[in-house]
């Protein structure tokens, strides 16, 4: 490769850290530059351990870019423009691209039911889950997805003076093998939780919550883990998007509307095994993270990129900090009949969640 390729990468959490540093490994004379809002690189699979007074670890993006050679700007994109090659900084920065990778990951959402942004609290940045706190009194966790469960046993375990109710439509992972979904309802039991598999929110209210059969359910907190947003911000620049904001790409990571953009994480529509698209998580982010560098540099050097070769394998819970859940998976994400759970679990949850923050940094 001859020149120098401007190769600007938007987000530093797992998809944008395995982009970039993919690139500064491989990319030789192309000068990349990471923009985040935030200073520090921090795990997000442990912010429900933050939300429950514990200390997870961070570490300064500036030093782990600058150590290779990646620079690092503090700003929060505002505005892409498509056609001139420039993203606009909320700093009144503007940066030039050849190439773009946008991996802004996802938020909380937070407009599906009336008062959820006023009432409610959650777990999707280090800044909301630093502000839970640590009340006493009911605390209702609405979702009983994968955050909702993990933030539900680590506060019954966590907080001695609060009693912690999960709610959901549906049982706990439901989505898993039926001996995961007997395992999760015994810990979960055992640590105190109430559990509500038939409550369907419709309103989130400083006293509690309201349900779709009228009932009021007053709590001192309410902690939202029932749906994840993206920012529109490809919505706002012209990218062509699926009707959550998350950016259409092909085959190789590319945006069908601007073959100078890529996108990653959970921000993408990826198309996975089995026909179903991948789901928004960290054993996404971090693969895709780096075949969308591996695309663009293919192309750099005026090759076609490879197929991305994906599948899962397992997804790990923790229950607390005593006991976990990990559920093998077959090609396309269905979850098969083995399961680990108990503290070999936890202890592989830990290990897992480890080499991920290392696998995230360059």
């Amino acid at each position: 490769m001859t020149g120098q390729h401007r190769i600007v990468v938007l987000g530093a959490g797992y998809a944008g850290l395995a982009a970039a540093g993919r690139l500064a490994s491989k990319a030789r004379g192309a000068r990349i530059t990471v923009v985040d809002a935030r200073t520090d690189f921090v795990e997000r699979v442990r912010l429900h351990q933050q939300a429950a007074g514990q200390q997870i670890p961070a570490w300064s993006l500036r030093e782990l870019l600058d150590s290779k050679k990646i620079h690092f700007v503090c700003a929060r994109a505002t505005e892409i423009d498509t056609v001139g090659k420039r993203v606009s900084l909320d700093t009144a920065t503007v940066l030039d691209y050849d190439t773009l990778v946008y991996a802004l990951g996802s938020t909380a959402d937070r407009t599906s039911v009336p008062g959820l942004a006023e009432h409610a609290y959650s777990v999707s940045t280090p800044e909301e889950a630093s502000r839970f706190g640590a009340p006493s009194g009911t605390v209702l966790v609405v979702g009983a997805g994968a955050t909702g469960i993990e933030m539900a046993a680590e506060l019954a375990e966590s907080l001695h003076d609060s009693r912690v109710c999960l709610l959901s439509p549906e049982e706990p992972g439901a989505w898993l093998s039926p001996r995961a979904r007997k395992h999760i309802r015994r810990v979960l039991e055992r640590l105190g939780v109430e559990i509500r598999s038939d409550a369907k929110v419709l309103e989130v209210t400083a006293a509690g919550v309201r349900l779709a059969d009228g009932t009021l359910i007053e709590a001192a907190a309410t902690v939202w883990t029932a749906g994840f947003a993206v920012p529109d911000l490809a919505r706002r620049s012209g990218l062509s998007v699926d009707g959550t904001g998350r950016v259409l790409v092909d085959a190789a990571l590319r945006s069908i509307s601007h073959p100078d953009v890529y996108a990653a994480g959970d921000s993408a529509v990826i198309a996975g095994p089995g026909g179903r698209d991948l789901r928004m998580a960290c054993a996404t982010a971090l693969p895709t993270g780096k075949y969308a560098a591996d695309a663009i540099v293919a192309r750099l050097r005026g090759a076609e990129p490879g197929k991305l070769r994906f599948r899962y394998v397992v997804q790990c819970l923790s229950l607390g900090r005593r006991d976990g859940l990990i559920q093998v998976l077959h090609a396309d994400d269905s979850p098969a009949r083995t399961v680990l759970t108990g503290r070999p679990a936890a202890w592989v949850k830990e290990q897992v969640v480890r080499g991920a923050g290392w696998a995230a940094r360059p």
